[in-house]
């Protein structure tokens, strides 16, 4: 049996160790937020967060998880409060949607590294994640938005064309 944490929740499995943790979050404890992208840790479509780190969840075995605590798009989204959450509602980043789990993740992951990251940074991190649509400018800008968000500013950064919830005077 391997015990570990998901969304802070207590987990465990006692099927084959080399069971890959996207089928125990998807199939067995029905997280559904973790998809399947290429199967081979290629496309990101799959990170999840262990221990505070980007995984491909679609590679890591369950057995290297014993003790471990994991955190998928549904532990991120359970609070509408969260810099990123409000940041991706704000920039409507998703097109189709299906790689945005992960990239979610791995904006959450890069904010924790870096508060105020560089826009090389915030690429570096996003770009381990494939998006088929091309959504990588929204997802800067709403990374750039998040750590505003974050760290408290009063306005963080309006996209061009945006419509300002200010009065006007």
């Amino acid at each position: 049996m391997i015990a570990f944490e998901v969304n802070g929740q207590p987990a465990s499995f006692a099927g084959a160790p080399d069971t890959p943790l996207l089928w125990i979050l998807r199939d067995t404890l029905g997280l559904k937020g973790t998809k399947y992208g290429c199967g081979v840790g290629v496309c990101g479509i799959c990170t999840v967060l262990v221990d505070g780190e980007p995984r491909k969840a679609c590679v890591e075995e369950v057995s290297s998880l014993s003790g471990t605590q994991v955190v998928t798009i549904e532990g991120i989204a359970s609070n509408p409060q969260h810099p990123v959450i409000q940041a991706w509602i704000a920039e409507q980043v998703p097109q189709c949607g299906y790689c945005q789990p992960g990239q979610v993740l791995a904006a959450a992951w890069l904010l924790q590294r870096h508060p105020e990251p560089t826009d090389a940074q915030i690429d570096e991190a996003i770009s381990h994640v494939l998006c088929r649509c091309g959504t990588y400018p929204r997802a800067r800008r709403a990374v750039q938005r998040a750590a505003a968000i974050a760290s408290s500013d009063a306005d963080p950064p309006v996209r061009a064309g945006a419509v300002s919830a200010a009065p006007i005077e």
